[in-house]
């Protein structure tokens, strides 16, 4: 900001002005006591030229030598309070000062008195009264002149010295804080640099404070910085890409309703058509124009559900109870096989029953979407392999089902769901021999042994495994096989009903129970897997 001194110009100003008060106590006390050093030094002179002075006063009755150039010597008599000066006496002109420190040194009751005085038209004197006998007393009076000079001569030095001193401690400080402060300028201009990048394409920040050396203190701050601005640059990663999600979605979703309306407004017109003209073709357009409505209502569904479980600020749609998983699995296949008939399938279950807490009409709607996923995507014929099993583990997950709170629904914190792993990793999947003999053709199940140790508690996960030997997902696909509106083969996945939801419902529910789902495989031979963590479950 114009007007304002710099933060190192400040901090000079302030050392200096700091150093200024100082030095002047510093040279006011040297000072005092130079001068009264001085002072009690030409005291003892006194004294002692007194002592020879005293014994001329009581020999002759006064003293006439002066002991020093400048010096006067005077006795007294005091009578009743009043000092009368004996002749002849080598005294100034004014003896003023004089007579008083004699009248007062008998009722100060010592043996001597030292004042200091002015005595006119000669200066500043130094004045010491002793008694020589009763009612005689002895003043020496020498100049302060010297005293005084030396004093001058004193501060004279002490301030040119504190000056160059002082000016060369501003100077230098200042170049010292400059040099300690260039951290800091330097995480100014990076801030600048920031301020005038422009966010809008590229979503991230090129900048970082340098590593140049400093006090520890600068870098803690600079660590602390470049902390803040890889936050930041997370953030606008996040933020870039769940935009562009965003605007994939609503392009999708748009798309993926227009096709379903279309759809149904050609058929209502050929249905107001026909109902004049054909009995028989009003039928078969009506039973289309159904089909297309039940179609759009499977994908408005889907998308509420994916909606409700991002957003999950209302009521979770978990329910938990106690399940059987086994059962549930025999009951989707069963399913599959009425709808599914020419496309053979193995149900394989280790343990006899799977006990466990999870909301039995969303796992089945995540093992009918698995299932219906390798109806689609694979020719007739295809053979699909179902296993259920039991993997004991020392660590499974320990984030609790979102969304569930006994057998209500449960408002859920917006980050419970957010937090949830995107995607398991990928791991190889072995089938066990029951599957692949159910590959080999054939509807069938493969029951377990009831009761077996893998049902009667513990923790670990359940999984539920689905293979198909269809065509596979090519590996450049895989990574996007659960998003939304992702297809493969999209123009198969329209003709056959396909939403491109099905596998992003499956994700999604699978988190919401704190599980994962993950597919794995190559040409011939597809798995998609499903994990469920068992903890507690009886």
């Amino acid at each position: 900001m114009r007007g304002r001194l710099r933060l190192g110009t400040r901090l000079a100003l302030g050392v200096g002005a700091l150093s200024l008060v100082v030095f002047a106590v510093v040279g006011t006390a040297l000072t005092m006591y130079m001068r009264q050093y001085q002072e009690r030094q030409l005291a003892e002179q006194m004294k002692l030229v007194q002592l020879v002075q005293t014994k001329d006063a009581k020999a002759h009755g006064t003293v006439e030598r002066r002991p020093y150039y400048g010096w006067y010597t005077a006795v007294y008599e005091v009578r009743g309070g009043h000092a009368e000066l004996r002749r002849p006496a080598d005294v100034p002109a004014d003896t003023t000062a004089l007579a008083a420190v004699a009248e007062a040194q008998p009722a100060s009751g010592t043996t001597h008195l030292t004042r200091t005085a002015k005595i006119p038209g000669e200066g500043a004197y130094l004045l010491r009264a002793c008694s020589v006998e009763r009612g005689v007393v002895l003043v020496s009076a020498a100049p302060l002149a010297d005293v005084r000079a030396t004093t001058r001569r004193l501060i004279t030095v002490q301030v040119v010295t504190f000056a160059a001193a002082l000016a060369a401690l501003v100077v230098a400080g200042r170049a010292v804080l400059r040099r300690g402060l260039r951290p800091l300028s330097d995480l100014a201009d990076t801030a600048h640099d920031i301020t005038s990048h422009d966010l809008t394409d590229s979503g991230r920040l090129p900048v970082r404070a340098d590593g140049r050396s400093g006090a520890p203190e600068i870098e803690e701050l600079r660590s602390a910085f470049n902390t803040m601005l890889e936050h930041i640059d997370d953030s606008l990663v996040v933020r870039a890409e769940a935009e562009r999600r965003l605007r994939r979605f609503v392009a999708d979703a748009s798309h993926e309703l227009r096709t379903p309306l279309m759809s149904v407004r050609g058929y209502a017109d050929l249905f107001q058509y026909a109902a004049a003209h054909s009995p028989e073709e009003r039928d078969r357009h009506l039973a289309r124009l159904r089909a297309e409505a039940a179609r759009m209502g499977v994908l408005l569904d889907d998308l509420l559900l994916l909606a409700r479980l991002d957003a999950a600020e209302v009521e979770a749609p978990l329910r938990l109870e106690e399940t059987d998983l086994v059962e549930l699995v025999r009951r989707a296949a069963d399913a599959f096989r009425a709808a599914h008939p020419d496309r053979p399938l193995t149900v394989t279950a280790g343990p006899g029953e799977l006990r466990l807490r999870l909301d039995p009409a969303r796992i089945r709607q995540v093992v009918d979407n698995l299932l219906t996923n390798a109806a689609v995507h694979t020719p007739a014929g295809t053979r699909v392999a179902v296993e259920v099993s039991f993997e004991p583990s020392a660590e499974v997950p320990t984030r609790a089902p979102t969304g569930v709170s006994g057998e209500t629904p449960a408002r859920v914190p917006r980050q419970t769901l957010r937090q949830a792993p995107r995607q398991a990793p990928h791991r190889a999947v072995a089938r066990t021999p029951a599957a692949a003999a159910g590959e080999r053709g054939g509807h069938g199940d493969s029951r377990g042994p009831r009761g077996s140790g893998a049902a009667r508690g513990g923790r670990g996960l359940a999984v539920v495994r689905v293979t198909d030997a269809g065509p596979g997902i090519p590996a450049a696909d895989r990574g996007r096989i659960f998003d939304r509106f992702y297809r493969v083969d999209e123009a198969r996945s329209r003709d056959r009903g396909g939403s491109g939801l099905g596998l992003a419902v499956v994700r999604s529910l699978a988190e919401a129970h704190g599980g994962t789902v993950e597919v794995t495989g190559g040409p011939g031979a597809t798995t998609f897997t499903l994990r469920i963590p068992t903890t507690g479950r009886t």
